[in-house]
């Protein structure tokens, strides 16, 4: 009976912990870039544990006309620099230059180039080219004056290599850092977004809920099972 009641409690655990991925990912179905992530079960050695993996496949992308939101083509990423300080990849490209110049994610990430964090001198214009290349207007010059400043690190990932850091970014494992790759072109002028399906994470919500409510009812029946055996155990 105790083997039973560690079994059920172990499936409720693992329903749970769905549960949070499932809350996780209906809470970004509006964050620009968000990739939703998977959760499933394996079985190992005999014992179902489960286990998650992000879906890659892209959002619906948006023309905004904004010149610094960028859309990646393809299988592409951004690179940026995670709070930790390592470098991570996401598909946000709602771009923002804070009070120092510095180019960031809408969520304050600093971008990524070829020497390192993007820093922007005082401009009147900017354009991101296809190849990810920034070219500005300085102050005070004619419009038709463009500076070429840096070029945004894209790259493209191994994505059975990808792992979700705590902040919610792409990662490699063991600190890997990936090479640009100069062939991943950008969208000026547009955003993806999400790729959370929210019906389908509704379905699951509903799914999940049920299956937990079923295993507490389980957990339940179990303990007034061994509570009635050792009724009759006692009388002997």
């Amino acid at each position: 009976m105790y083997e039973l009641l560690q079994s059920i409690t172990e499936s409720a655990k693992k329903t749970l912990q769905a549960q949070q991925v499932n809350a996780n990912n209906l809470a970004n179905a509006s964050t620009i870039g968000f990739k939703a992530e998977i959760a499933y079960y394996m079985d190992e050695e005999g014992s179902l544990t489960l286990q998650s993996m992000p879906d890659l496949t892209p959002g619906m992308v948006q023309q905004t006309g904004r010149s610094l939101d960028v859309s990646i083509q393809g299988e592409g990423w951004l690179a940026i620099v995670a709070e930790d300080g390592t470098e991570a990849y996401t598909r946000r490209g709602d771009l923002r230059v804070d009070a120092l110049g510095q180019l960031t994610t809408g969520l304050g990430n600093p971008v990524v180039g070829n020497n390192g964090p993007i820093a922007l001198p005082p401009f009147s214009e900017i354009e991101i080219g296809v190849d990810g290349t920034l070219s500005i207007v300085p102050i005070g010059q004619q419009p038709n004056t463009l500076a070429v400043i840096d070029r945004l690190k894209l790259v493209t990932l191994n994505s059975a290599q990808l792992q979700r850091s705590d902040q919610g970014h792409l990662q490699l494992p063991d600190g890997e850092v990936a090479a640009p790759d100069a062939s991943v072109r950008v969208i000026s002028g547009a955003i993806e977004g999400s790729n959370v399906n929210v019906v389908g994470e509704l379905v699951r919500m509903i799914d999940l809920a049920r299956r937990f409510e079923s295993e507490i009812q389980l957990m339940q029946d179990a303990k007034e099972n061994s509570s009635a055996l050792a009724s009759v155990m006692s009388l002997n």
